[in-house]
């Protein structure tokens, strides 16, 4: 394990000089215009060995304002999660939800949502029937998020196949919250905000005062981008150690699959290749995208209209336009 941890950092660190290029002045201008071309997007921002190569905004709030970020919560929910167990406030993640949860956990639970993990959770793998598309409206109309999402029909075992649900992420939220006894608000601060010097506003809450574990963060496109080098950088940014590399390469170790795109999915983090390089990144409901490609040095924030309604083919093309970038920033 712990070559196989400093293989997966020399990989950070040494790849990006192998194939990276330069991003000429007219590749940059065909990258905006590919942009301009997706019309839901407000902005585009790229960063070549973390210096940026690209600043475009189409519309909307612009690169320094924070915008919702929709399910791209999940990624830095996986991150919180990972400092968490470094600081001995999580076991790992084998350790049973329901231990993290202790009196939030309704007696009517199925016997099997004993088995689920806190991994589980932030993989997507709990085997609960999602509360995520049709069944959205009504787990957040309800009075207690976390056990309506406790108590849904289990539809598969416990580390089975990934059902996308944001209750999964609200159950690993919540089981922060627990866990530390502070707020997920407090913790994003704390943890990100103050050592990225990010600004993290606050968002929405469950009715019993959690937040929403998983959806309606707010992070402008800069913030995402300082975020995302975080995790180019193998942890460490500015010369501190941020997130622990282990959980770096725990999060982009495929576990699941999605059933849409087929792409694979560890913690928080999609993987997949663009352009013939592997490629993670976060995603958000409407066109919001963080993407992070270490053989490049890339990192890539791409913001959109977060209300509905969204085209399902939208996030292709967002696919393609990095895909794009990649290839741009490759030597022949």
């Amino acid at each position: 394990m712990q070559l196989l941890g400093l293989c997966f950092i020399l990989s950070l660190g040494l790849a990006g000089s192998v194939q990276a290029g330069e991003i000429s002045a007219t590749e940059r201008q065909a990258i905006v215009d590919r942009a301009d071309s997706i019309s839901r997007l407000h902005s585009l921002l790229v960063l070549r060995e973390g210096e940026a190569v690209v600043e475009h905004v189409r519309t909307g709030p612009g690169l320094s304002t924070p915008a919702n970020i929709k399910s791209l919560s999940k990624t830095v929910l996986s991150a919180l999660a990972g400092i968490a167990i470094e600081r001995g406030l999580v076991d790992g993640t084998d350790q049973p939800l329901v231990e993290l949860l202790g009196s939030r956990v309704p007696d009517e639970v199925a016997p099997e949502v004993r088995d689920i993990t806190f991994g589980h959770a932030l993989s997507l793998q709990t085997g609960l029937r999602k509360t995520s598309g049709r069944y959205y409206g009504a787990w957040v109309q309800s009075e207690d998020w976390v056990a309506h999402a406790l108590t849904r029909p289990m539809v598969d075992s416990p580390g089975g196949r990934m059902i996308y649900s944001t209750g999964s992420s609200h159950l690993a939220g919540a089981a922060l919250v627990e866990a530390s006894g502070r707020s997920l608000l407090a913790l994003a601060r704390d943890w990100l905000g103050e050592p990225l010097n990010i600004r993290v506003p606050d968002w929405m809450q469950d009715p019993q005062g959690i937040h929403f574990g998983g959806n309606e963060m707010k992070l402008s496109p800069r913030a995402l981008a300082r975020f995302g080098e975080l995790y180019r950088l193998g942890g460490v940014i500015d010369g501190r150690r941020v997130i622990p590399e282990w959980w770096i390469e725990a999060s982009w170790t495929p576990r699941g699959r999605s059933p849409w795109s087929g792409d694979r999915y560890g913690y928080g983090w999609f993987i997949t290749q663009l352009a013939g390089d592997r490629s993670y990144h976060g995603r958000g409901y409407g066109g919001q995208a963080l993407f992070v490609i270490p053989d490049v040095a890339l990192t890539i924030v791409i913001t959109s209209d977060p209300t509905p309604p969204s085209r399902g083919g939208d996030f292709d093309r967002i696919k393609r336009l990095a895909a794009s970038i990649v290839s741009a920033a490759m030597t022949d």
